[in-house]
């Protein structure tokens, strides 16, 4: 191609793409909105799955770097419910096809294997446009421009980008989280520590959940879910984080003390996080010389498949790039044709509703059976 790819993200899916585009030889720049590698934290841990994540990763050329960024056996899973019964304790046992990283680390991975100028960061986007015969030109914040024959938005929920496709915007599903991390958890927080385990807590009920991670550093990472309204969060002053702490607990009276105290012995103030989804099935008619992955073409509610998705996205967006360098529209013909339907399928496939009566720990465990998990 005689023009680089223009990426507007350095998420994991734009970075799949510019890795794997650089693979094959073709010619990228990513732009970013952030303005360092570490200027905010990267999120926590993700299950990297055989069948899409992987897949991406492979088509990159950096499996022998996933596996050494693998947490060993963070695949455990505990379901546990409200009173503190132990209904399921499956122990990681090297087999399953989920491995979970850090998400900075993997990212870390993926912006190491590209040249130290792939990715401009500082660069966050104000507006882009059109200009005729597939091109198009973006302007950043600070006034500066650049224009492309390739752009592709992989710049997440709310991106700027996705207007030159879709009228679509994201919309609040109805749920919350409400994050909170307990460090040294072995040593300081021990009931909370032994509640999640080796891995992965689950603690579900109608309207209200608890999921855990253990993550690096002996560092628990818990999420915790409650179906409201937004201006039902809104009433909570976030900012005092005393305050916060104690009213989001009180959602969890008569809990269990070793579940409740991954809300209220949180080391950090606890961080919200409205949930927002595109509509289900979203897609466009083929515009030239533009398209999306990721988050900027199917947000969904979170369900697992996020980040694997926005990764395989970029892996088959370059893959087809690289198949077709002389004809730009039958590659992003390629990609939406197969990336429409996944993302679509992948929307529908999720666990139990919050707010669904079988929301609980033996519902759980039940919808596990079915699947032959």
């Amino acid at each position: 191609m005689d023009t680089p790819v223009t990426i507007i993200g350095a998420g994991l899916g734009g970075l799949t793409l510019a890795r794997v585009l650089h693979v094959h030889g073709i010619p990228v720049t990513v732009y970013e909105a952030e303005s360092s590698p570490s200027a905010r934290a990267q999120g926590g841990l993700l299950d990297i799955h055989d069948y899409n994540g992987q897949l991406a990763l492979k088509a990159a050329g950096l499996m022998d770097e996933f596996h050494a960024i693998v947490l060993e056996g963070r695949q455990a899973l505990r379901v546990l419910d409200r009173d503190g019964t132990v209904l399921l304790d499956q122990a990681d046992d090297g087999t399953g096809g989920r491995p979970e990283v850090q998400r900075g680390d993997l990212r870390q991975v993926l912006l190491d294997s590209l040249p130290a100028d792939a990715v401009r960061w500082g660069h966050k986007v104000s507006r882009t446009r059109a200009l005729g015969e597939g091109r198009h030109e973006v302007t950043f914040a600070d006034g500066r421009t650049v224009v492309t024959s390739l752009l592709v938005g992989a710049d997440g929920a709310w991106s700027r980008v996705r207007p030159l496709l879709s009228t679509a915007t994201p919309e609040y599903i109805g749920q919350s989280v409400v994050e909170t991390y307990l460090f040294d958890a072995g040593t300081r927080h021990p009931a909370a520590a032994k509640a999640v385990g080796g891995g992965m807590l689950m603690a579900p009920s109608p309207g209200r959940e608890i999921f855990a991670h253990r993550e690096k550093d002996d560092t628990l990472h818990a999420y915790v879910g409650l179906s409201e309204p937004q201006d039902w969060f809104a009433a909570i002053d976030f900012a005092d984080a005393a305050t916060a702490t104690a009213r989001i607990a009180q959602e969890f009276d008569g809990w269990a003390p070793e579940l409740t105290a991954l809300i209220t012995d949180s080391d950090v103030a606890p961080v919200l996080r409205p949930l927002y989804a595109l509509p289900t099935g979203h897609r466009w008619d083929r515009v030239p010389g533009v398209t999306l992955l990721g988050d900027a073409a199917h947000l969904t509610a979170p369900n697992g498949e996020g980040a694997n998705l926005a990764m395989l996205d970029g892996a088959e967006l370059g893959t087809s790039l690289a198949a077709h360098p002389d004809d730009i529209e039958t590659a992003l013909t390629e990609y939406e044709q197969a990336m429409f339907p996944r993302s679509a399928e992948s929307g529908t496939d999720e666990m139990l509703g919050i707010d669904s009566a079988d929301n609980t720990a033996h519902g759980l465990i039940n919808l596990f059976t079915e699947k032959g998990q």
